[in-house]
């Protein structure tokens, strides 16, 4: 069961995140990374080097943070925007701390710790030690795109 039930997490006084429409040829969990491949998403892969989106939940389909998107459907890619709050998913065994914690992208699309050199994507906005035994919802803000610290 995921610990939070939204990928956008505010602040509810700002515009909301631009989004983007496409199909993607893989079932897609929300909070996973995307980019871009030609007219349609696909999963992010290791230390992503473009532009990455992140899948949120089909509530156009009343369905949960839980509930991956089926293949070769139309899913809604978020725009990652400074100052706003997105809950992204880490692997089981992933700790985080606030402020701390640098993250890019891991081979199957979820958030990891970047190691030197790789590009951040976002940081973390909570301490959280995911010993859960299944993938997690982090808070995490937007990094301005730098390459982790040695």
């Amino acid at each position: 069961m995921a610990r939070f039930n939204k990928i956008y997490a505010g602040p509810f006084t700002e515009a909301t995140p631009q989004v983007q429409e496409r199909v993607c040829t893989a079932a897609i969990l929300p909070g996973t990374a995307l980019i871009e491949s030609g007219a349609n998403f696909a999963q992010a892969g290791a230390n992503a080097l473009t532009k990455v989106y992140v899948a949120q939940d089909n509530y156009l389909a009343l369905k949960g943070v839980d509930d991956a998107w089926p293949a070769n459907d139309r899913i809604i890619g978020m725009e990652l925007i400074d100052d706003q709050f997105f809950n992204v998913r880490i692997a089981t065994g992933t700790n985080v701390v606030r402020g701390v914690t640098q993250l890019t992208t891991a081979a199957s699309g979820k958030f990891a710790v970047a190691t030197t050199g790789q590009r951040v994507i976002a940081i973390a906005e909570e301490t959280y030690s995911n010993s859960s035994g299944s993938d997690q919802l982090v808070r995490v803000r937007v990094a301005r795109n730098q390459l982790a610290a040695a």
